[in-house]
């Protein structure tokens, strides 16, 4: 009997898209080896001398026009991509894109960025008969993300759900399943072991966190950090930014028995479970990571539009609070040296399974394989949607 097969569409903007295409693909795995994943980052795929290119603009106009990017994200907001914009994706990015989808021979096309879902549903509209999945990787909805052919959506919340059905989209056809996450992140390991096999001391620790890039924040909040570090254990994960791992090791701030600074980490699993607070982007994956382990969060520097979204998300769940100065950082420094077990306390409530269920996105995909009603999109799958009601991170 031939083995179902899940084909993933992701871009490389940013690491969050990608990274859930591989964390669903690593969970309908864990639950059922038989399936059969492929996650491609299309564009690079079938153009692998432009593409860089592509994303390196993208990435300095991310970094020194944030503004532009957010006044395009809300300018565009409700709008689908047009038929003139997917020809001319099809034509100028994704000329082979059929052949690939033809080679591969799916049940099931997952796409995980707007771009390749606008690419594949074009090719649905002229004749392509695979099923095709939508999964929005952030806590909003921006309406590139909405195309016709598209047989569902699968999505983090019941705000999105309700954003998606407010443009038309019927509502069987909206899965709430939450952002799915690497299968690492399902369980929560012993703090004390990892803090030990990660060579940092058993102390309240801090994780900081750039985002694949590793952007950061100003001296203030800085000198904040480093006020206290006797008493405060950093962690400094910086992505792929080389140079600004170089730059903060040449910190005189920093050169202190109870800093490390790392940059690329496959390890983020242990670096979350080990530490009591996480300093970051509020990236959809990273912040559905740090749901998924249940730890407290400080956000700075949202780039305008989606990680706008994510953070309002999660601040109004009490989830995480803005990073907007200093006074922030010395109360939960506070918080972490004279409340320690209360924090850790209501971490693990926050770990409570009728809040987020980090596997569900991958079961009920598994599901809707085992139901080919599910896949045309014509039955509603069950799901265990992530809550909305507000609950509270701080004493």
């Amino acid at each position: 009997m031939r083995k179902k097969r899940v084909l993933l569409f992701s871009e490389g903007f940013g690491t969050g898209h990608t990274g859930a295409a591989y964390a669903l693909a690593e969970g309908i795995k864990r639950l059922n080896p038989a399936v059969q994943c492929r996650v491609i980052e299309l564009g690079k795929f079938l153009n692998p001398t432009v593409a860089p290119w592509i994303l390196s603009a993208y990435r300095k106009t991310v970094s020194s026009q944030p503004k532009l990017v957010g006044m395009l994200y809300k300018t565009q907001y409700h709008r689908s991509l047009n038929r003139f914009t997917k020809l001319a994706l099809h034509r100028v990015f994704y000329t082979h894109a059929r052949q690939v989808i033809e080679q591969l021979k799916p049940d099931l096309i997952i796409c995980t960025h707007p771009l390749p879902a606008a690419v594949v549903s074009r090719l649905k509209h002229l004749g392509l008969n695979v099923p095709l999945y939508t999964l929005i990787t952030d806590y909003d909805a921006h309406g590139s993300w909405v195309n016709a052919e598209a047989n569902r959506y699968l999505v983090s919340t019941s705000r999105v759900k309700s954003i998606l059905t407010g443009r038309g989209i019927p509502a069987d056809q909206v899965t709430v399943t939450g952002i799915p996450v690497h299968p690492k992140f399902w369980e929560r390991s012993s703090k004390e072991t990892l803090r030990q096999e990660l060579g940092l001391a058993n102390m309240p620790t801090v994780l900081i966190m750039g985002g694949g890039w590793g952007l950061m924040f100003g001296e203030e909040i800085m000198n904040a950090l480093t006020a206290k570090i006797d008493q405060i254990q950093l962690v400094f994960c910086m992505g792929s930014n080389n140079k600004l791992v170089e730059k903060l090791r040449s910190d005189p701030r920093l050169r202190h028995p109870n800093v490390t600074i790392i940059g690329y980490s496959s390890d983020v699993n242990k670096l979350m479970d080990a530490a009591d607070l996480l300093i970051t982007k509020p990236g959809g994956m990273t912040c559905t990571e740090a749901l998924a382990k249940g730890i407290p969060m400080l956000f700075y520097q949202a780039i305008p539009g989606q990680e706008e979204k994510n953070s309002q998300y999660f601040v109004e769940l009490g989830l995480a609070e803005m990073l907007d100065s200093e006074k922030v950082v010395d109360k939960w420094f506070r918080l972490l040296r004279r409340e320690y077990a209360e924090l850790e306390e209501q971490r693990r409530r926050r770990l409570s399974p009728d809040r987020y269920q980090p596997g569900n996105c991958a079961a009920t995909v598994l599901e809707m394989l085992g139901n080919p009603k599910d896949l045309s999109g014509s039955l509603s799958a069950q799901s265990q949607p992530c809550p909305d009601e507000a609950i509270y991170l701080t004493p």
